[in-house]
């Protein structure tokens, strides 16, 4: 006999069925609303404090996902269609390159042959200290060592490196050179000690 009541409360929808499948199908387009207004960087989470406002976030947006029911329905419900609706955004992106720009933005160039774009930085809301250990992440000691650095759409960076100068790539063929001049004395010292 306990065993109908529980079940009911897990499994009966507090809501109407339209309402459980429009309530995450609205939050989840206002988020990728915000999300495009307010720029990358939240999606780069540079920071500890950008990673505390996307943990928030979903806390925050999940009683208007749900409203009042609590249900393993309603819960099954929503996630559903939070899926359902990601899965026909992203086919839709994908047909339409045009509105996928428009939606997703362009990426913004934060270095140029080893040049920071401070205006990019600005815009970007980012530090040059956060540019930098980036820029460290991906094995490069200096900014100057960077060709190309951008803050692609999606939060990720591209970084491309520069082109040895003609003066590093002598010296390189120098060392090369004297390698190979050190390696034939040796050979030579074996050879006439035998």
């Amino acid at each position: 006999m306990i065993l109908v009541p529980m079940l009911d409360s897990m499994f009966h929808l507090q809501l109407t069925l339209l309402e459980k499948v429009v309530r995450p199908v609205i939050v989840y387009l206002v988020l990728v609303l915000l999300l495009r207004l307010f720029g990358k960087r939240e999606l780069a989470q540079l920071n500890p404090f950008d990673l505390v406002v996307l943990l928030s976030l979903s806390n925050t947006v999940q009683n208007a996902i749900i409203g009042d029911d609590n249900s393993v329905t309603g819960g099954v419900v929503g996630a559903f269609s939070l899926l359902a609706i990601n899965w026909l955004v992203v086919r839709m992106l994908f047909r339409s390159p045009r509105l996928n720009r428009a939606l997703e933005g362009k990426a913004a160039v934060l270095i140029r042959e080893g040049h920071i774009d401070r205006k990019a930085l600005e815009r970007e809301a980012l530090t040059r200290e956060e540019l930098v250990e980036v820029v460290h992440r991906q094995g490069f000691e200096h900014i100057h060592d960077v060709h190309r650095c951008e803050l692609e759409p999606n939060g990720t960076f591209y970084i491309e490196a520069r082109d040895p100068s003609i003066a590093d790539k002598r010296h390189e063929e120098l060392l090369a050179k004297i390698e190979s001049l050190v390696q034939q004395v040796n050979a030579m010292r074996g050879t006439g000690a035998a």
